[in-house]
């Protein structure tokens, strides 16, 4: 049974950091896309950040990029999303997800969500 799960959410206020954690289990990801999208209330999920499991390969959304790093620890199946310089508008649950494919990262599999709050 595939499982991502979230962890490291919480608030945060504005200017902070927070890092949140991604644990992959279940099945082999080596030839996956991890990535996090997110959502704010009333608003639609939107993408965040993406990383090929093994590879180089990043994209992030004009939003987040110079603020936000996605990077991987191979030996712990564990993504990671470091969120530097954090404004009000960031507030949102963000989620875990794995794809078969980069661009567009999409959602083969989905973690359960964790929530960033950040206070102005």
């Amino acid at each position: 049974q595939v499982q991502l799960v979230e962890s490291g959410g919480g608030l945060v206020q504005a200017g902070g950091s927070l890092r949140l954690s991604c644990a992959a289990s279940g099945r082999t990801f080596s030839n996956y896309a991890m990535g996090w999208f997110r959502q704010a209330p009333g608003k639609e999920r939107e993408f965040v950040a993406a990383k090929m499991w093994s590879g180089l390969s990043t994209y992030y959304a004009d939003s987040v990029k110079g603020r936000f790093t996605i990077s991987r620890d191979n030996a712990k199946n564990t993504v990671y999303l470091q969120m530097n310089s954090l404004k009000p508008e960031d507030t949102a649950v963000y989620y875990c997800a794995a794809s078969l494919v980069l661009r567009p990262f999409g959602g083969d599999y989905w973690g359960q969500g964790t929530q960033v709050t950040v206070s102005s």
